[in-house]
């Protein structure tokens, strides 16, 4: 079956009027702070959404079915489009002239990634610092589930697009139709954003702080509006618990708060993701929290305000904000944890690795994976020592399909390859060891801050314009969950059947 590339267009179309509309947002609140950018970011808006008006207009009669076939493809490519689109006002306004520091910039905002190029971020207009974390903002739920919410509107089933934005192995829904599910979670989305912005100028930010690091939260993104990161609060900590909550809140899966704001707290409590994903954050936190105490200068790797409340709240600060922000790929520092011993230099690495509850808008592997790995390891012993016994993986206490636990399989196979070759594509570059895995776990995972020369407390800067190429096309493929985009470079992807 041939490919229905005018509904494609169409749907671009749909994505540039999107983004145009969030740019001119941003040109009301450049105007509103007269940064000087405002007239920038308007004529942005309006060449965006006129590019959308065209791919619409040029597309209209469109055959108003789509396969998985073109499902991939509107996704995979719609990030790409809308990443190239969202160049636009870096470039216009100046603020990030060169191309592909503009490119590797807006791919960060939209995978949720964080890395940086810009060196001093509070010289930044608000309008434009205020676009950044809108792309964060917008890539966290996923564009592609915000046009699900209006695909009736043009005849179109979402089913197919909702299979390749989220991939992974929960399959729940709030609602047997996939718009009512994607504007319940929009609407949850968009309370905790609301909720945390309101919340952190009560602790003492200002407005334009609070809304930008409430849409940066719970994007799992990290972006902020200052140079030191969260660490300029370190003198205010009811600042970063606030924070720590939204950030544990937004790598829950949203299914969960949904089901909470319902009062059906059972179903949350019986969730053996959920329980996972809470039993690491102690454990990991109490860990790095007894290291730092006993052994860790946080004051050596605080950059202000190392302690306010004691050291022993410090510690446990500190460990709490590090791993959430790693786990659930945020991004946000409020100490540089390369100086937190090699022990745990090694274990934040690790984390890298595992990531938030499915549903959630983190990065990484997901806890879901981790947990039906670890059952099906255990359950390969005892099929060892019962080679008849038909022992079936469970998870909340359902039987799983053998095809699910294969899929999770050939999925964890194929991240540590990524990674492997993310970390060999570094090391042609001539980046030394520490940096090159540091850097491929990172861009991989969307977390943001890596090791070595792209640790906690430096940007990415100093990489070669070949490795931020190389790098956004990793967090490109780590935020798509990899088969999306990777099966667009298989033979048998483009046959037509």
């Amino acid at each position: 079956m041939k490919l229905n590339y005018r509904i494609i267009v169409h749907f671009f179309g749909l994505l540039l009027l999107f983004n145009g509309g969030f740019m001119l947002i941003s040109a009301l609140i450049s105007f509103f702070y007269k940064d000087g950018v405002t007239l920038n970011l308007v004529f942005s808006g309006l060449l965006v959404l006129a590019l959308g008006a065209v791919f619409m207009l040029s597309s209209l009669n469109h055959r108003k079915e789509m396969n998985r076939r073109e499902g991939y493809l509107v996704v995979a490519f719609g990030w790409v489009i809308m990443t190239l689109s969202g160049t636009i006002p870096y470039l216009f306004t100046g603020t990030i002239p060169n191309f592909t520091n503009a490119f590797f910039e807006t791919m960060s905002g939209y995978t949720t990634t964080g890395a940086s190029i810009l060196n001093d971020i509070e010289v930044m207009p608000e309008g434009i610092l205020f676009w950044r974390s809108l792309t964060h903002w917008i890539g966290g739920m996923g564009i592609i589930v915000l046009a699900i919410a209006i695909l009736p509107l043009l005849g179109i089933g979402g089913m197919e697009l909702f299979a390749a934005e989220a991939p992974g192995p929960s399959a729940d829904k709030l609602h047997p139709r996939i718009t009512d599910t994607a504007k319940r979670l929009w609407l949850i989305y968009f309370g905790y954003t609301a909720a945390e912005t309101i919340l952190l100028q009560v602790a003492g930010m200002s407005f334009f702080d609070a809304i930008n690091h409430a849409m940066c939260t719970l994007s799992t993104g990290g972006f902020s509006t200052k140079n030191a990161s969260v660490a300029y609060w370190n003198g205010q900590p009811i600042i970063q618990y606030i924070i720590i909550l939204f950030m544990f809140l937004a790598g829950t899966n949203f299914v969960l708060s949904y089901f909470a704001f319902k009062g059906k707290v059972q179903k949350i409590i019986n969730d053996e993701e959920f329980n996972l994903y809470f039993k690491f954050i102690v454990v990991f936190t109490l860990t790095a929290a007894f290291i730092i105490y006993f052994r860790a200068d946080v004051s050596a790797s605080s950059i202000a305000h190392p302690m306010v409340w004691g050291q022993g709240e410090s510690a446990f600060r500190h460990a709490l904000f590090q791993v959430l922000s790693v786990i659930t790929t945020t991004g946000f520092v409020t100490a540089d944890y390369t100086l937190w011993t090699p022990f745990l230099v090694v274990f934040f690495f690790g984390l890298m690795f595992l990531g938030g509850s499915a549903g959630s808008t983190a990065g990484g592997v997901k806890v879901v994976r981790q947990l039906i790995l670890i059952k099906n390891g255990f359950l390969e012993f005892k099929r060892t020592l019962h080679p008849n016994a038909i022992l079936p993986v469970r998870y909340n206490t359902k039987a799983i399909s053998g095809d699910i636990v294969f899929n999770i399989l050939g999925f964890f196979i194929l991240y540590m390859l990524s990674f492997i070759i993310g970390a060999l594509g570094f090391s042609m570059m001539e980046i030394d060891f520490k940096s090159a895995i540091g850097l491929a776990a990172s861009t991989l995972g969307n977390v943001g801050p890596a090791l070595g020369d792209y640790g906690p407390v430096n940007n990415y800067v100093p990489l070669p314009a070949i490795g931020k190429w190389w790098a956004s096309f990793l967090m490109l493929i780590g935020r798509l969950e990899l088969f999306t985009v990777l099966i667009l470079f298989t033979p048998f992807f483009w046959r037509n059947r």
